[in-house]
């Protein structure tokens, strides 16, 4: 066989083996629900709890609105909170999966960029967690002029800092049915160190006390609302955080959600990984026990997962090229196991108890 008959048959193989790969690609990234984007006015956010007028949004949240595909008529809503950081409607597509899971319960669900990510106006480091409660009950709102909505069946899911977003706004919203909790810490100062020591887990127990030194430091600037110049000046972290970052932490660092959870009125499902380096899930899962009313909370750890409930065996090897692949091939396949059906199963739940 001549050179150029083993380069194209070369090439037919490689074309042979792509096809299959990218239809499954195509399967694998094809989800059960339509999407469009939505404009949602923020108009009033401090009658809603916030403490600026548009809650630091410019004036309007640039979301997406999923509906369950194939199922026309009206759905019930679960509004999305998403965790610390910069992120747009849909956290990078990591979100898909949990949109689908809903959508398979007859779900609709309500995302959005936070301000200043993706084009959208504002500055989420300019916000306290009343201005990103105000966003919640903003996007409440909206949702009760939205003809495919079913106003009787809308609740909430909340990732880490959602975990303070959203008990208390509950408590103020009656139309707010029902929660589902993930990675929720109970208090800013112990969550923060705690995710200090699990970074330094198996170091020598000097660098240890040598990061809750510099720890107690940095708490104590808080304390007194010290000025940014202040807190360069005192060079208590190595990398010191950004002007926007360290307003951003001196207007929410008493965050407590102990007092609001006995307040919660709706059925709660609280989810946990058991390999969360961020949050002390135990401590979680004892104050909820102990301050939700019997009855309302469902909770489950999930072993081997992480704070966001991704698999640790791929969370924490998030660089690693298959796992990449893997990411991209069975993106569902990241999550836990069980995690989706306990979304899909809770919210069908909610939607008989209707």
């Amino acid at each position: 066989m001549g050179k150029k008959t083993w380069a194209f048959a070369a090439l037919a193989l490689v074309v042979a083996l792509a096809v299959p790969v990218g239809v499954r690609i195509a399967v694998a990234n094809t989800f059960a629900f339509d999407q469009r984007p939505v404009s949602i006015p923020v108009t009033d956010a401090v009658a809603a709890g916030g403490t600026a007028a548009d809650a630091h949004t410019g004036g309007r949240l640039d979301g997406v609105l999923t509906t369950p595909k194939g199922r026309p008529g009206r759905h019930g809503l679960i509004v999305f909170v998403h965790g610390d950081g910069p992120a747009n409607a849909s956290r990078d597509d990591a979100y898909l999966p949990l949109w689908e899971a809903f959508a398979r319960a007859g779900f609709a669900t309500l995302s959005w960029n936070k301000a200043g990510v993706g084009g959208s106006p504002g500055n989420w480091l300019d916000q306290s967690l009343a201005d990103r409660g105000a966003e919640v009950a903003a996007a409440l709102d909206w949702a009760r002029t939205r003809s495919e909505i079913d106003t009787g069946r809308m609740g909430a899911w909340g990732v880490s800092q959602g975990g303070w977003v959203l008990p208390p706004l509950a408590a103020r919203r009656p139309d707010l049915r029902f929660l589902v909790l993930v990675g929720a810490a109970i208090n800013w100062l112990r969550q923060g160190e705690y995710h200090t020591l699990a970074g330094l887990r198996g170091a020598p127990e000097q660098e240890k006390r040598a990061a809750l030194d510099a720890r107690a430091e940095n708490v104590a600037l808080l304390e007194r609302g010290a000025t940014y110049p202040e807190y360069l000046a005192a060079k208590v972290d190595t990398t010191p955080m950004t002007a926007d970052r360290y307003g951003f932490v001196l207007r929410n660092f008493r965050a407590d959600v102990t007092p609001d959870l006995a307040r919660i009125a709706v059925p709660t499902l609280l989810l946990l990984g058991g390999a969360d380096r961020n949050v002390d899930t135990a401590e979680t899962a004892r104050v909820y026990a102990e301050r939700v009313r019997p009855g309302l909370l469902t909770e489950r750890t999930f072993p081997g997962a992480t704070h966001s409930l991704t698999r640790d065996d791929i969370e924490y090897r998030s660089e690693d090229p298959w796992v990449i692949a893997q990411a991209v091939l069975a993106p569902r396949d990241i999550y836990a196991p069980g995690y989706l059906d306990a979304l899909t199963d809770f919210a069908s739940r909610q939607r008989a108890a209707r």
